[in-house]
């Protein structure tokens, strides 16, 4: 009974609502994980899992994915001297590198006025839906460089576009 209440309580008391079953399916897996590290000393795959509890190693990943905490796009996932990396830096815009060309040339004027590494970065960023990370690697410099040059990049640009 007191293990049913539990459980009742880590399943009634999360920000999003997944289905019983659902959340029934990777606490199995979970419980499977755990005994067979126990037996074995090691880490199972997603297959030996699916095997010990007979379920779909897809439902199962779908089910464990499921059950994870939201985390905001604005929460930092690392920091150096004040420049933080955020979720959203890490994730692609794969939507922005469609042709867009009412919006890009709105934005060709402003782009115009920055030098040539800025211009780089933003269209890197913001037209091929990289991540910070993968436009540091292309232009051998570092992330917090690219964050900087970045935001100086897009608050030229925002100055410019208020003042037309």
């Amino acid at each position: 009974m007191i293990i049913g209440e539990i459980r009742r309580f880590i399943r009634d008391n999360n920000s999003i609502r997944v289905s019983r079953s659902l959340r029934d399916t990777a606490y199995k897996a979970i419980y499977a994980k755990e005994n067979y590290v126990k037996v074995n000393q090691k880490e199972p795959t997603v297959q030996e899992i699916a095997e010990e509890i007979g379920i779909a190693k897809e439902e199962i990943v779908y089910a464990l994915d499921a059950i994870q905490m939201p985390v905001s796009l604005n929460e930092p996932v690392y920091n150096d001297n004040g420049d933080a990396m955020y979720v959203m830096d890490q994730i692609s815009d794969k939507r922005n590198k469609e042709d867009r060309w009412v919006e890009n040339l709105s934005l060709q004027a402003a782009m115009d006025r920055l030098g040539k590494r800025e211009k780089h970065i933003i269209r890197l960023r913001f037209f091929e839906g990289k991540t910070q990370m993968e436009v540091a690697e292309e232009i051998g410099i570092s992330q917090a460089q690219v964050s900087r040059l970045e935001k100086n990049a897009l608050r030229a640009m925002r100055q410019y576009l208020r003042s037309e």
